[in-house]
């Protein structure tokens, strides 16, 4: 976590953009090319969305301070999908940007460790460690309890990486297991207070771990409620622009220093040139123009980030 931090308070901007990257975000130009190369299979899938994807990176890198690929948009085109999702991890790091897989995976035991192993640290074939996707932090369904998160800690710790527990979702529906409450206490406060716990052993020097909490802006009152309850927790916030989250509304997230959380937005820019009208040609352009004004959004309430 203190790698992202420390990115986020260099570019003054606590955002993130998902690289949920649909071949219908896909501006058609691309679609043409490649579809002509490879035929209508997975391979021209694969190669229109890593074009897309190493296109925006190039256009946000020096002012974004990370990405975050959904795994499921590229797992839907089969092997040759997941080979653009590797490509996209290892581009956007060569740019210096900082890495989330939204994996959201759930397990336990060593199947959690398989897990772990395959985002955030190496797996060993024939005696020598190689690594797998290599991203820098993955998010994690936490509601197994410690046996789903603990295999993952000790990666985290060699690897310096990091994960993101999902705490309160931002989907319409999340109310209806994470409110309920058991003895007068929300079972979404109940997971925060585990993600404290799990993360105690690893604060770094701004008062973060490595355990952070995925709390959605499309509920503002509980993000500024867990931000007081987890004052050691980061936080990832999903929510924000098409989900109808606003500035205001991830207000809450942050602490007095501006630090606490990032904001991710997806479709808003990566689909930013259909919203503009255009034919596609520019579509890295306008998602460039969509971040900066995502990031002059949020600091017109955070102000100023300072570690």
């Amino acid at each position: 976590m203190k790698r992202l931090i420390e990115k986020i308070a260099q570019m003054q901007n606590p955002s993130v953009v998902g690289l949920d990257s649909l071949l219908d975000y896909i501006p058609q130009h691309i679609k043409d090319e490649k579809f002509a190369t490879y035929g209508d299979t997975f391979d021209a899938a694969a190669q229109s969305i890593l074009e897309y994807n190493k296109a925006i990176i190039d256009q946000i890198c020096d002012i974004v301070p990370a990405v975050k690929p959904q795994a499921a948009y590229y797992e839907m085109y089969s092997w040759q999908g997941m080979w653009a999702l590797c490509e996209t991890v290892k581009y956007a790091q060569e740019k210096g940007m900082i890495v989330i897989m939204d994996g959201k995976r759930n397990d336990i035991g060593s199947t959690m460790q398989a897990y772990a192993k395959a985002h955030l640290g190496t797996s060993t074939v024939n005696g020598k460690e190689l690594s797998a996707f290599g991203s820098d932090m993955l998010t994690v369904n936490g509601y197994l309890g410690s046996d789903g998160v603990n295999p993952l800690l000790p990666i985290c710790d060699e690897q310096d990486k990091g994960i993101f527990v999902l705490v309160k979702t931002s989907n319409p529906s999340s109310g209806e297991l994470q409110d309920q409450k058991i003895d007068d206490k929300s079972i979404y406060e109940t997971m925060g207070a585990m993600c404290e716990q799990w993360g105690s052993q690893t604060e770094n020097n701004y008062g973060y771990s490595r355990v952070g909490a995925v709390v959605g802006a499309t509920y503002p009152e509980q993000l500024a409620e867990m931000r007081q309850k987890m004052p050691h927790t980061f936080f990832l916030v999903p929510g924000y622009g098409a989900q109808g989250g606003g500035a205001n509304d991830v207000a809450g997230a942050f602490d007095k220093n501006g630090l606490g959380a990032i904001v991710n937005s997806s479709r808003a820019i990566l689909t930013a040139w259909k919203k503009a009208g255009t034919d596609g040609k520019d579509f890295a352009e306008q998602a460039r123009k969509a971040a900066l004004a995502m990031k002059e959004d949020i600091m017109g309430v955070v102000g100023k980030i300072t570690l």
